[in-house]
């Protein structure tokens, strides 16, 4: 019979060895994550048996000037990670910033108890490839029977709050407030810069970034009937490839954390990533906005217009759709410290 001790050593060595083996697979599952102009603010370590979760403050956006949305986006790319450890058929194990003296180390992850995954958590994955932020026509029709409630019950599970904009007046006060934000960035030369810079045309090799076949040809969707104002990534350059039109979105909702910071926003990018992959498996697509909460001013008019119960991450509007051509990611030795 072998002493506990060496049982010990001998599970480590097995995990070890059980990270490294799939080291590709898990990032490059993570890395599929949504994040701010698809910046892919992150990096990965594999050490021992657990895979660490870095930030790159190198990729962090200007306008993003605390790293709040650096962090939504690792968030987001946490909760892939765990569920790509979850389709390995086991618990992962998350410590959340567990070093204060490395503040752009967000999580450590760990391989924990052998559970095989649930009916939803595959779905989940299998929508991994083609979960896309949809900035193109959603379909006329209702959210399948159900699904909204899923999708609350997705973000209290990960620590967050998805609150539903009514249609009427709270609508009209959220569009007002969002259209007045995406008017200050169209007027701000630093703010067209910055799109620029992250806005890909067609055949550009970069692998981050906006591309044009995520981009509405002609008009921008910011002046269809029920959607908030899109940021403007072409800039009337005539790059994009989408179809503009389409039916209005069939929710529009508001992520919410009770508190709000760095844990929080955390918590937030993985409540994102699960309530999109739960939706993308029935083929329902979120168009993301965080332009209007960049703004102390407009985040804080948000939260008190709409009474909400909690400090708005993010907004959200969801409606059925076609898949998008998935946006290119860095190559995994890239991401990979």
């Amino acid at each position: 019979m072998s002493h506990p001790r060496s049982d010990m050593t001998e599970g480590v060595a097995e995990r070890a060895q059980l990270l490294a083996g799939n080291a590709q697979y898990l990032i490059a599952t993570a890395a599929r994550a949504p994040s701010i102009h698809n910046s892919q603010p992150w990096g990965f370590r594999i050490d021992g048996d657990e895979v660490e979760l870095w930030c790159d403050p190198r990729r962090k956006t200007r306008d993003d000037a605390i790293g709040r949305e650096m962090l939504i986006s690792c968030g987001a790319a946490l909760f892939g990670l765990r569920l790509a450890v979850r389709s390995l058929g086991y618990q992962p194990e998350v410590l959340l910033l567990p070093d204060k003296s490395h503040l752009r180390l967000m999580a450590r992850v760990g391989i924990g108890a052998a559970v095989p995954m649930n009916g939803l958590e595959q779905r989940m994955l299998a929508a991994v490839p083609h979960r896309h932020t949809h900035r193109g026509a959603f379909l006329p029709g209702p959210l399948p029977r159900g699904l909204l409630a899923g999708l609350q019950n997705d973000a209290l599970a990960e620590g967050a709050t998805l609150a539903l904009v009514g249609p009427g007046l709270p609508y009209g006060r959220l569009a007002q407030l969002a259209a007045a934000a995406a008017r200050r960035a169209d007027l701000d030369p630093r703010e067209r810069a910055e799109i620029r810079s992250w806005t890909r045309s067609l055949g550009d090799p970069a692998r981050d970034g906006v591309p044009a076949t995520a981009l509405v040809a002609g008009p921008s969707a910011a002046r269809e009937p029920g959607r908030l104002p899109q940021r403007d990534f072409d800039l009337g350059s005539g790059l994009g490839m989408l179809p503009g039109g389409g039916a209005p979105p069939a929710a529009t909702a508001v992520l919410l954390t009770v508190g709000d910071r760095r844990a929080d926003w955390l918590r937030a990018g993985q409540a994102l990533q699960r309530v999109a992959l739960h939706a993308a498996s029935v083929w329902v697509f979120a168009s993301l906005y965080s332009q209007p909460l960049e703004n102390a001013i407009t985040r804080g008019l948000i939260r008190d217009q709409l009474s909400l119960p909690g400090n708005p991450q993010l907004l959200l509007q969801l409606g059925k759709a076609v898949s998008a051509p998935a946006t290119a990611r860095r190559p995994v030795a890239e991401m990979t410290w």
